[in-house]
């Protein structure tokens, strides 16, 4: 197999099959002299990371249009940006990314870095974000390897090693196949590739573009690739939320900085997750029943109370508060709290 090969057969095939995508420029538009935001490969790899481009598409058209430059994602309010990523989890993202909008606009004069290395030093971004944007914003050959591009590579060389002992092998074989010419495109094309033909399941081995030099497809085990040490039960751990109501205003708090869910509304808890404490007011919480949410690490099962509360309760305030602007496991709370009727 000549490396150059690789390369050769998968652009081919991304000029003829690129997914279309709001933050993507296209192979033929490249080609005629369209370059690709940065701000926007930027902001489209932060919001993809642990997510699906399903799932991204709305916020990210949501993002660029209330924030069309980093300029002005940099001068948003906190709380404005955490509310219009609720939903879309791992929030931590959210900080990382306004505090990556401000350093541009600070420390660069609004112009993202135009290499792997200068985007490294912002804040919250890692190896991973720093070669996509370097390589599909500015044409580096910086070295892209996500899940797709592992899987890729596991199947095309047969890497047996499971994940992720296997990950510095599969990472120093992306670095052989990426090439100086056209390095955005091909990055993006190994990617469309492991979500499109390449897929974890069910691969379509029988349309793939590199077919005839895939390793694992000679052997007889593309499907089985790549292979992963067995990761362990995930523990369960329990809590409450009381949810108060007050003259049609329902109490809530913006959480710490830090920490899960951090910068986000919720509702007052107990210290399920090591920032809560006591019940906000005394009062015959009525228990409505349980919600169950996944996180990374962790499975969570809330307990959801609900009472009328005074004016002013120990902890939280009491606010018209907009469901769209809580995160997914608050957001389940409320509509336990809320399925029959609105606050009142």
């Amino acid at each position: 197999m000549r490396d150059a090969e690789v390369s050769e057969r998968l652009l081919a095939w991304y000029d003829r099959s690129a997914r279309v995508m709001p933050w993507r420029v296209g192979p033929a538009a490249r080609a005629a002299g369209v370059r690709p935001d940065p701000y926007r490969i930027w902001m489209s790899e932060v919001m993809l990371q642990q997510t699906t481009v399903a799932a991204v598409v709305g916020y990210f058209n949501r993002f660029v249009a209330r924030w069309p430059s980093v300029q002005d994602l940099a001068e948003a309010e906190d709380g404005e940006v955490m509310a219009e990523w609720a939903g879309l989890g791992y929030y931590a993202r959210a900080r990382n990314l306004l505090a990556c909008a401000r350093a541009v606009v600070r420390d660069h004069g609004g112009i993202f870095p135009s290499t792997a290395e200068g985007m490294r030093a912002l804040p919250g971004v890692g190896p991973y974000t720093a070669a996509a944007v370097a390589a599909i914003a500015y044409d580096e050959a910086a070295v892209v390897v996500d899940g797709n591009v592992e899987r890729v590579m596991a199947r095309l060389f047969a890497v047996e090693e499971p994940l992720p002992v296997a990950k510095p092998a599969l990472v120093a074989l992306a670095a052989r196949l990426t090439p100086e010419r056209r390095a955005g495109d091909y990055a993006q094309a190994v990617m469309d590739l492991g979500a499109t033909i390449c897929s974890p399941r069910n691969p379509a081995c029988g349309i793939c573009p590199l077919m005839e030099l895939c390793q694992a497809r000679a052997l007889g085990i593309a499907a089985e690739l790549p292979r992963k040490l067995a990761k362990p039960e995930k523990p369960v751990r329990r809590g409450v939320v009381w949810i108060g109501v007050h003259q049609g205003r329902v109490l809530a708090e913006r959480r710490r900085d830090k920490g899960l869910l951090g910068g986000m509304l919720g509702f007052v808890g107990d210290a399920w997750d090591g920032a809560g404490g006591e019940a906000p007011f005394a009062a015959d919480w009525q228990d409505l029943g349980e919600v169950k949410h996944t996180f990374t690490h962790f499975h969570l099962i809330l307990q959801v109370k609900r009472a009328d509360g005074p004016a002013n309760p120990e902890r939280g305030e009491f606010i018209e508060l907009t469901p769209a602007d809580l995160p997914t496991v608050m957001r389940k709370a409320y509509d336990l709290a809320f399925r029959d009727k609105t606050p009142r």
